[in-house]
């Protein structure tokens, strides 16, 4: 079994983070998006990993090869044009179709181990494919799926009018990926080139075609594609990693009060500040007479004189001043009086 990690797109709900790194490379606690995805394929068996690569692709080959080269092989596949979901997964055609496929989306974080969800997929037996689904309040914001007798009868991408209060989550397992790709090249001929591919309308053809399609039940998931939920994933994964617990790497703050969980990289200066919970600080940044409290901070940052809670502060980027919530990309300077 091969995985596939999407992270080909703009990340444009995100920026100004966005406008200078892809948003698979975005921090969460202590590393980057993609880096927790990659921890997590640690407990399977899988050692191949075809990523689909596009914006600024060199910044996440250069992440991967450095940090996780010693243990995934990485084919790298590139998706231009970028035409949704379902055209990512069919630009990997030459390198997913002799084998099964482990699907997750590169802005997806569980704290549930992959590990686990291929074991709830083998108990579902013989099946074409199996997709992990949670229930939601909201349904109609995503892929949505009816089940009857244990079985997937349809899905839809964000309808109008749910068919049920089951997501799905973004982890697909694919056992006939000859019949997937079979799928997804029906549907990009008989479509015209207008919009996006949905994964989920090819998996729907599998069913039309009278594959059997399961389902499992994903517990803790979290969709960091917007600068709300990438906050609320870094205090879930703080609090779940390093509860009670200050990570710090060869940082000694002055004079400060260090509230866990926090996780603080190396190299950093902090004095007279109050740090925490629930932040998390890259290598090498200055933090002065501040407040700081559920934010994600970035690389050789600069902060004084501040207060700053639910923000994001991109690498490089000096913030002085008057309290405020904020979402400050790489560089930039903000400088409150």
């Amino acid at each position: 079994m091969r995985a596939l990690i999407p992270a080909a797109g703009r990340g444009t709900r995100l920026r100004p983070q966005t406008n200078t790194k892809p948003k698979s490379l975005l921090r969460v606690a202590d590393k980057p998006l993609i880096g927790h995805i990659l921890d997590n394929l640690k407990t399977t068996k899988i050692q191949e990993v075809i990523v689909i690569l596009g914006y600024m692709k060199e910044q996440i080959t250069e992440y991967l090869q450095k940090n996780y080269s010693d243990h995934f092989k990485f084919l790298f596949v590139e998706q231009e044009p970028r035409l949704g979901l379902g055209h990512a997964v069919y630009v990997a055609k030459e390198q997913a179709i002799d084998q099964p496929l482990l699907i997750v989306l590169g802005d997806m974080i569980f704290l549930q181990t992959y590990e686990d969800m291929l074991q709830k997929h083998r108990k579902n037996g013989e099946c074409a494919a199996s997709i992990g689904v949670k229930e939601v309040d909201q349904p109609q914001h995503y892929g949505n799926v009816k089940i009857k007798n244990g079985d997937i009868t349809q899905l839809v991408e964000k309808p109008t009018i749910p068919l049920s209060n089951l997501a799905i989550s973004g982890v697909y397992i694919i056992n006939d990926t000859p019949l997937l790709y079979k799928a997804l090249e029906k549907i990009i001929e008989e479509e015209p080139q207008t919009g996006e591919y949905q994964l989920t309308d090819a998996l729907q053809k599998m069913i039309d075609w009278k594959a059997r399609l399961k389902t499992f039940k994903v517990e803790q998931w979290y969709d960091c594609g917007r600068k709300d939920t990438l906050l609320e994933a870094n205090r879930i994964i703080l609090q779940e990693k390093h509860n009670n617990h200050i990570k710090l790497t060869h940082s000694k703050p002055i004079n400060s009060i260090i509230i866990p969980p926090v996780a603080i990289a190396e190299e950093c200066q902090i004095e007279n500040s109050v740090i925490g919970p629930h932040v998390s600080v890259a290598e090498c940044t200055k933090i002065k007479n501040s407040i700081i409290k559920n934010t994600i901070i970035g690389s050789h940052v600069q902060i004084e004189n501040t207060n700053l809670t639910n923000t994001l502060v991109g690498d490089e980027a000096i913030v002085k001043g008057t309290p405020l919530e904020l979402n400050v990309g790489d560089h930039a300077t903000i400088q409150m009086k």
